[in-house]
């Protein structure tokens, strides 16, 4: 490889959400990377540093441009610039979105289990999440599309939050998927808010659908959120690009999001994402290679030496997640459980709806020593929590 993702940096004492934990505590849960960003955006970021002058900033034709190109040569999907809306962030724009395309008391559909912050979205909005849970098989995830079509219809139901590639499960959703959920929604008249946000974060020779590709009819219903700053280590810079083709929709969200003040960039916003989508696609292939490597090793090692757990596969993004229903049909007892016996932190499976109870979310984009490490305490504190539970192996 030509990047280096094997060193250790350390980020306690640094303001880090992430390692604001105990000395002894290995934090493996919030979706940021351990690894430090791509060459050509430090040196961005550097030269923009240097001008010493930090004033107001604003997107210019470069950063339409980067989006343009990087989509046309990596997803086959053509941009048009007055599509394109700077944002400060994906979440920012759904709270926004969320305000602004539905009244208080309107249902949100929602398909757990999923990112959490969308309940947060709906719920702190003054609307209601209405859960059409995902198919589980044992093996992989499936939209109810039965599901979907009954939720759509209810008069209260204006708007659903997708997640695409899906956060936590992992699925690339298909073609057929994606057009089929298009379908459905201009049939009621629902409006798609899709997060794309891990897009990038896909296996080796895979890559994901954009949901406004699916089918031309998808455009006219679709308002997309995507940012370079879960594939490239960039949470805290707080840049992102709103897609949405449908020019009456497009007036709406531009309106909220200025009411909003989430609009203007600031003054590493926009160098950032340009020097991402533009000069670091090499360390980005080299970054998802490292981290399905980490995904295999964890997979292996869940099977050779905690076999009462199970890695369920997933095609996309750094954050894996586990079935411990096994042992534990409460994730949050077997999580606490985990920090205060074995000191590793992560995810409950709760924490993403009512169907996530039984799994934990782990979060892999990290050096492969700490990978293992993660691995042996998982190892230990599933072992004393069996014990203690006094669970048949």
């Amino acid at each position: 490889m030509t990047y280096d993702f094997d060193s250790l940096n350390n980020r306690r004492n640094t303001g880090s959400l992430k390692w604001n934990v105990p000395e002894d505590v290995l934090p493996m849960w919030v979706a940021d990377m351990d690894f430090k960003t791509a060459p050509a955006i430090r040196k961005a970021m550097d030269e923009r540093i240097s001008q010493g002058i930090f004033g107001y900033s604003e997107p210019g034709d470069e950063w339409y441009q980067a989006y343009i190109n990087f989509y046309r040569e990596r997803h086959h999907c053509q941009l048009k610039k007055e599509w394109l809306v700077f944002s400060l962030g994906v979440v920012p724009t759904i709270s926004s979105s969320v305000r602004k395309l539905t009244e208080v008391g309107d249902n949100v559909v929602v398909f757990p289990p999923v990112y959490n912050i969308f309940y947060n979205s709906i719920v702190n909005n003054g609307r209601v999440p209405l859960e059409v849970p995902l198919i589980f098989d044992g093996e992989s995830y499936y939209l109810d599309f039965e599901g979907i079509e009954k939720a759509f219809s209810e008069k209260k139901t204006s708007l659903c939050i997708f997640c695409s590639p899906h956060n936590p499960v992992g699925r690339i959703w298909s073609k057929e998927e994606l057009a089929q959920l298009g379908k459905i929604a201009k049939k009621y008249n629902v409006v798609i808010l899709s997060d794309e946000i891990h897009c990038e974060l896909t296996a080796p020779g895979r890559s994901y659908i954009p949901f406004i590709e699916a089918d031309p009819d998808n455009k006219d219903i679709a308002v997309t959120c995507i940012a370079p700053t879960k594939s490239f280590n960039l949470a805290g810079i707080q840049t992102s690009a709103i897609v949405i083709p449908n020019p009456d929709l497009r007036k709406k969200v531009v309106r909220q999001i200025n009411t909003d003040e989430v609009a203007e960039p600031n003054i590493l916003s926009c160098p950032c994402a340009i020097a991402a989508l533009n000069d670091s696609r090499q360390w980005l292939d080299e970054l998802r290679t490292y981290i399905f490597g980490n995904r295999k090793f964890v997979g292996d090692y869940i099977s050779k030496n905690i076999p009462q757990i199970k890695l369920i596969s997933g095609q996309a993004t750094y954050l894996l997640w586990i079935d411990v229903s096994r042992i534990a049909k409460n994730s949050k007892e077997l999580t606490d459980f985990l920090l205060s016996e074995a000191k590793l932190l992560v995810s409950t499976g709760s924490s993403y709806g009512k169907t996530g109870d039984g799994f934990i979310r782990m979060n892999v984009a990290c050096p492969r020593a700490t990978v293992e490490e993660g691995m042996n305490r998982l190892k230990n504190g599933i072992e004393k929590f069996i014990h203690i539970k006094n669970i048949s192996k």
